[in-house]
């Protein structure tokens, strides 16, 4: 039994990873912003906000303190959205310990810089941290992560021990974390399978059928594979867990915060209007516009990835974005 764990981020995966955490930790502290919250989490063990009716650990207890919060952690996560990251782990730092990991939950890639998460970490922070961050990816819905059922992950870090330790403190009787040296491909599959379940939801919401959704997954690997390989990650990653996984839950999946924003699209909504009605953040819109950026930088070709951009912030219709992805030059199917 550890003695201390740090979850900095009280939303639905922050809470959930704060449950399997309870089972190998004597003590979990959760840092947030929202008082309100932070005092429910800590007097009825709930998170009403973000998971309503599951009942939480009493080794879970929330605090609006950084410094309390990371006192005597041996293990740090870091569940901010990616789009918050830098700023609170900035803020952060200077209260961190040393040599523990720093394990980093966010499926995203920041706008402008169009940095992983690992590389916002290891910017944001000074030097002597960069070696202890991981990150974790796979297919893992927060309530049933939060329920205790069955879920299986991947760890990745560049120093081995790193991923080891991680794998070591989560793993539990229903939570199974396997570990890689691919952090690229890791993360690249967690960010890009936002975008793809968008379109995903779009088609479900146009009302078109189980080919369609099989076409998005399909292609959209392709698309994830093709970007993930030209930033050094091996192909394989895409087929396992991070990648291939976590893209079929979050396209099918009734609980997928992505699925959901394209299902409302497909149907005509506004996105702004879908947003407003939100607890959670759908990392896929922001995602969005940060892998039109990287397609154009490197040259590699994701319609999919485009047309979702390109009904997100420019305003095309789902339907004329399927008639383009329908109308697109034939060429063989692996090229």
């Amino acid at each position: 039994m550890f003695k201390r764990a740090c979850v900095i981020g009280s939303g639905s995966f922050g809470t959930a990873l704060s449950q399997v955490l309870a089972s190998n930790f004597e003590r979990v502290t959760m840092w947030g912003r929202d008082a309100a919250l932070a005092e429910a989490l800590n007097t009825r063990h709930e998170n009403s906000n973000y998971l309503p009716g599951v009942p939480l650990s009493e080794r879970i207890r929330a605090t609006l303190s950084l410094e309390e919060a990371l006192s005597g952690a041996e293990l740090v996560v870091v569940a901010t959205p990616s789009h918050a990251t830098r700023e609170v782990m900035g803020r952060a730092a200077p209260h961190l310990p040393h040599h523990v990991p720093l394990l980093t939950v966010a499926k995203g890639i920041e706008n402008d810089t169009l940095l992983t998460m690992t590389e916002v970490l290891e910017s944001a922070l000074p030097e002597a941290f960069r070696p202890w961050v991981a990150i974790l990816s796979g297919p893992s819905f927060a309530r049933e992560l939060a329920q205790r059922m069955p879920t299986v992950v991947t760890v990745a870090s560049h120093w081995d021990q790193v991923a080891l330790l991680c794998q070591q403190m989560l793993q539990t009787d229903t939570f199974r974390p396997y570990t890689s040296p691919d952090v690229v491909g890791v993360q690249l599959g967690g960010a890009l399978k936002n975008v793809i379940a968008i379109a995903a939801g779009m088609s479900d919401g146009l009302g078109f059928g189980h080919n369609a959704r099989a076409a998005i997954i399909t292609r959209g690997l392709a698309e994830m594979t093709r970007m993930a390989m030209r930033m050094g990650a091996n192909p394989l990653t895409l087929s396992g867990l991070s990648g291939l996984g976590d893209l079929v839950l979050t396209c099918t999946g009734e609980l997928s915060r992505n699925r959901r924003v394209g299902f409302e699209l497909g149907r005509g909504r506004p996105l702004p209007d879908i947003l407003a009605e939100m607890k959670q953040v759908a990392e896929g819109v922001k995602t969005a516009r940060s892998v039109q950026d990287l397609s154009r930088k490197t040259g590699v070709e994701m319609p999919i990835c485009h047309q979702v951009y390109c009904i997100a912030y420019e305003g095309r219709s789902p339907k004329a974005a399927v008639v383009e992805l329908m109308r697109r030059t034939p060429k063989p199917e692996n090229l």
